[in-house]
């Protein structure tokens, strides 16, 4: 398993008149934990890319416990439970200031070779930089 957290703060144009967060914006804040988890491995989307693989999102679930509100720091917490193959399943979840946990989601993306745009098996590197954490 492995886990990763980053913060991100709710910025107004991503809130209603009530100052709660969208909630089409959480999408965009689990992007924000796949991103800087796969950071924190020492890939990229742009190198993954460059390399001929992309992930598009297969299926995003969310559940909403509390509002996200205008200039909170919140905590994204990205996790992989399972060992990545074709598919890729992403956990997440989001805690305000006060460490409560105010929405849970979850992503499945593919691996797809550009060139043929068929599901294809990650990069070998990227597969090496993960076996250590679910060994």
């Amino acid at each position: 398993m492995y886990s990763h957290s980053t913060k991100i703060r709710v910025r107004y144009a991503e809130t209603d008149q009530m100052g709660y967060m969208y909630y089409g914006n959480y999408a965009q804040y689990y992007e924000v934990g796949r991103v800087e988890m796969l950071r924190s491995l020492g890939m990229t989307y742009k190198s993954m890319e460059e390399s001929g693989i992309m992930l598009p999102v297969l299926e995003l679930s969310s559940k909403f416990i509390k509002p996200a509100r205008y200039d909170e720091e919140l905590t994204v917490t990205t996790t992989l439970k399972k060992f990545p193959g074709v598919r890729i399943f992403f956990e997440y979840e989001l805690f305000n200031e006060e460490s409560e946990l105010i929405n849970a989601g979850s992503t499945t993306l593919v691996f797809v070779d550009m060139e043929k745009n068929k599901p294809t098996q990650p990069p070998e590197d990227f597969l090496e930089r993960l076996k250590k954490h679910f060994e």
